[in-house]
């Protein structure tokens, strides 16, 4: 395992104007500032990737289009993830689902960690589960700690996104569990 790992913050939604954005360089910022982890970000709006067009099952990485060797290669330089997602009629985003299906060996034995958030009262719990039955079908590690923002348009203001009060200790003690999944499962894909 390298002396810091590699978190990569994936922010879900692809709408135009969508919060996780602002939510991804809060948690960017804060994983930053602990100093025992190296980040990188990859908002799915930016990343683009058309709705699955591999002629091939991801698990043989045959990859022929450069969108998908460029996502591969950011999720494979990752040691663990925090996916920032919105909560719609109940689930994930379908941009998280199409990239999570994009990939398979690239996944596999890495921890991942969910901030939620959702218009009202659920904080976007639902997505997370139904986003938790996808990963771990990909061999990947989603780790129980998570933040979960209710109420979302509350949170924003002229000055842009405040996090909710407790906000910021739940995603320290949820980092604090995803490196230590991390340091558990590099072993594991060295073996693997």
């Amino acid at each position: 395992m390298r002396t810091r790992p590699h978190v990569l913050i994936i922010v879900s939604s692809t709408r135009p104007n969508a919060n996780g954005p602002a939510i991804g360089s809060w948690v960017e910022a804060e994983l930053v500032a602990r100093g025992d982890v190296t980040t990188a970000v990859a908002d799915l709006a930016a990343v683009a990737l058309p709705l699955l067009d591999e002629p091939h099952h991801p698990s043989k990485r045959r990859y022929l289009h450069d969108h998908t060797h460029r996502w591969s290669g950011l999720v494979d330089a990752a040691d663990g993830f925090v996916f920032i997602t919105p909560e719609y009629n109940r689930g994930m985003p379908g941009s998280l689902k199409n990239a999570l299906d994009y990939l398979h060996e690239e996944w596999r034995h890495k921890p991942a960690a969910f901030v939620s958030y959702s218009g009202g009262v659920s904080g976007g719990t639902r997505a997370v589960e139904m986003a938790k039955q996808t990963m771990t079908a990909l061999a990947m590690w989603p780790i129980t700690e998570m933040v979960n923002i209710p109420r979302i348009d509350s949170h924003f203001g002229p000055a842009g996104f405040t996090p909710p009060v407790g906000a910021a200790g739940a995603l320290s003690t949820m980092v604090d569990s995803l490196v230590a999944h991390i340091s558990a499962t590099c072993e594991l894909r060295a073996i693997a």
